[in-house]
Formats: C-alpha cells, structure tokens, sequence
C-alpha cells in the first residue's frame, strides 16, 4: 500500500506512483470506449445521437435505479446497505445500447446520487469524483458486454467491480477515520475493501439470482429488443 499511498495522522494521500496508477485508470476506461465506439462505426457513416427510444428506455431504467435506491433491504454491519437491485436497472441501459450510452447514463446517476445526500457532506472535489462521478458512471462498463452471451451477469459483475474499486479508493484516501469501533484494528489496512465490497457484492448475488432465473431472463431479452427496436 505505501507504493501508492502515504499516511500520516489517519489521512492517506496518493503518491507520485498513485497518482501515475490512477491516471491510467481514468485513460484506459477512455480508451476503451473510445475503440468500441469507432468499432461500432466501422461500417461508415456518422455517429448517431441518443434516439428518442434511447432516451426514453434511459430515463425510465434511470428512475427505477433512483427510487429504488431509497429501498434499503439488508444494512451491512459495517456501514453501507444494500439496495431493491437499484444498480441493475443503471448497468441495463449499457446492457441495451452499449458503454457511449451506459457511461453516460452513469454519470448522470452519480450527478443524482450525489444531489440525494452526497452535497451534505464534501471532503474534497476529488472525494466526489471517487464516490459519485467515477464509480457511478463506471456502472455504464456493462455496455461492453451488450453484445455477449449472457452479457448482463458479465457486464454487471465489471461494473460493479469498477464501481468498487473507484470507492475503495476514495475509502482509503478520505474515509479511514471513520472506521466503526467494531472493525478488528490489526486489518484496518482492509476496511475500505470489506467496506464497499461487502454490500456491492451481496447486491450483485440478489441480482444476478433474479436475472438468471428463466422467466426474469426471457423478459430482459424482451426488453433489449423492445429497447433497440
């Protein structure tokens, strides 16, 4: 961890190698993108904007992952809850339309979510960026999988793996003093990671159990070609 990270009084920050670690971060998921989008151009003409149907579908899988968020099923003990599957419905619009669209949708998530509590509460602007603006719109990771078999389960597991990593950082570089009592002190080093971790994937299996199952499945492929068509 020191080769990333310094501590001093209980506050971490990123050293010249963490911040090297981070930046090519932020340029790969860039660059990813950016070759799946000239991938799918690649049989001439120009870019398409967001139809009408696209911003529709979004809209609506936008709203349900909102309100859905405020339904709170299992509290974690340490901190963190999970959610009425509220980051399905966000990872299914890059499902639908792939990561252009899917990473737009999760920036516009973390824009709400962070106006739902997050504005209460500001370390820094890079605190926000970590807990809201990356690791929302990294649920739009799914859109890389759109066009794989059982590209839901493989493109929600990436994005919330993606949506945890951005926390985890931020946990390590803001959040470490508010580590509860209850959490054994000789692994401290791994709180930020059991933190985000825990809940994300106890949500994810939830998920990923319900959209499995035949009749939920069938219905999601049905939804895809009412979304694309």
């Amino acid at each position: 961890m020191s080769l990333f990270l310094n501590q001093e009084d209980g506050y971490y920050s990123l050293t010249p190698a963490g911040m090297a670690a981070f930046a090519a971060l932020i340029v790969i998921l860039v660059l990813l993108t950016a070759f799946l989008s000239k991938k799918e151009n690649a049989d001439g003409g120009k870019p398409k904007a967001f139809s009408a149907r696209q911003l529709v579908f979004s809209s609506a899988a936008l709203a349900l992952g909102f309100i859905t968020s405020y339904i709170k099923v299992i509290d974690m003990p340490w901190g963190g809850s999970v959610t009425l599957c509220s980051m399905l419905f966000v990872v299914l619009i890059g499902y639908w339309y792939g990561p252009k669209i899917g990473l737009t949708a999760g920036f516009a998530y973390g824009i709400l979510q962070f106006l739902q509590g997050g504005g209460d509460f500001i370390l820094s602007p890079m605190q926000v960026c970590m807990d809201y603006i990356l690791a929302f719109a990294s649920l739009g990771l799914s859109g890389f999988f759109s066009r794989k078999k059982n590209g839901l389960v493989k493109g929600y597991l990436l994005a919330i793996l993606f949506r945890g990593l951005f926390h985890t950082i931020g946990g390590y570089l803001y959040w470490m003093e508010y580590m509860p009592e209850s959490f054994p002190k000789s692994f401290a080093f791994l709180y930020p990671f059991a933190y985000n971790y825990a809940y994300l994937l106890v949500e994810a299996l939830i998920s990923i159990i319900m959209v499995t199952l035949p009749p939920v499945k069938n219905a999601m492929i049905r939804v895809k070609s009412m979304a694309a068509e």
